[in-house]
C-alpha cells in the first residue's frame, strides 16, 4: 500500500467519531477539542464532494473514493502534528469505506480497504441516531437511519474494534466521551511511558 494511506505514528490519542450522516459528530469533535484545548480533523468528503456538485451537479461517484480517503488521511497527518495530547476525528476513512458500500453496491476501493485494515485508532465513539436528522447539500437519506447506523456498527464489530456509543443530549454524549477519555488517558500514559 502506498504510504498516502498511512497515518502518521503520534504518540496522541486518536479519537474517532463514527456514525451515519446528521448524528452529531462534528458537533462533538468541536467540542471536545475545546474541552481538551487540543485539535480536530474536519471531513474531507464534505468539502470535497460540495465542491464537486457547485462546478458540475455530479454526486459521488466510485472514482471518487480513493481522493476522499487520501484527503481525509493528509488533513488527519497535519492535524496530528499540532495536537495536544488528543486529536479528534469527524471521520475516519472506515467511514469512506461504509459509505463506498452501501452507495456502491458492496464495492470499496481496494487500497481503502487495505489502509482500515492497518490504520487504528485508540477509541471510538459510535454516534446513535436519536438526534433530530437535519437536511444539507450532501445529506439524504433521511428514511434510513436505522439501516445505515446497523452498517457503522456492523464495520466496528466485524474488526473487533471495541467502541462506546454516545445518545441522548449533547451534554450527555460529551459527559460519556470525557469520561471515556480521561480513563483512557490513565491506560494510555501507562502504556506508552
Amino acid at each position: 500500500m502506498e504510504t498516502r494511506l498511512n497515518q502518521l505514528k503520534s504518540n496522541c490519542i486518536k479519537v474517532a467519531l463514527f456514525g451515519p450522516e446528521s448524528t452529531g459528530k462534528t458537533t462533538l469533535a468541536q467540542a471536545l477539542a475545546k474541552h481538551y484545548n487540543t485539535t480536530w480533523v474536519p471531513e474531507f468528503a464534505r468539502t470535497y464532494l460540495e465542491e464537486k456538485w457547485h462546478k458540475s451537479h455530479k454526486i459521488c461517484a466510485p472514482e471518487d473514493i480513493l481522493p476522499i480517503a487520501i484527503g481525509q488521511l493528509k488533513l488527519e497527518n497535519e492535524a496530528v502534528k499540532r495536537a495536544n495530547k488528543v486529536l479528534f476525528c469527524d471521520t475516519t476513512i472506515l467511514s469512506t469505506q461504509v459509505y463506498s458500500e452501501a452507495y456502491f453496491d458492496g464495492w470499496c476501493d481496494k487500497e481503502v480497504v487495505q489502509a482500515n485494515k492497518e490504520n487504528q485508532y485508540d477509541l471510538y465513539f459510535l454516534t446513535d441516531i436519536d438526534v433530530p436528522w437535519e437536511k444539507d447539500l450532501l445529506r439524504d437519506r433521511p428514511n434510513q437511519r436505522e439501516e445505515m447506523f446497523h452498517k457503522f456498527a456492523t464495520a466496528l464489530g466485524q474488526r473487533n474494534l471495541t467502541y462506546t456509543l454516545l445518545s441522548g443530549s449533547h451534554e450527555q454524549r460529551m459527559k460519556c466521551a470525557i469520561e471515556k477519555l480521561d480513563e483512557l488517558d490513565e491506560t494510555h500514559i501507562y502504556a506508552k511511558g
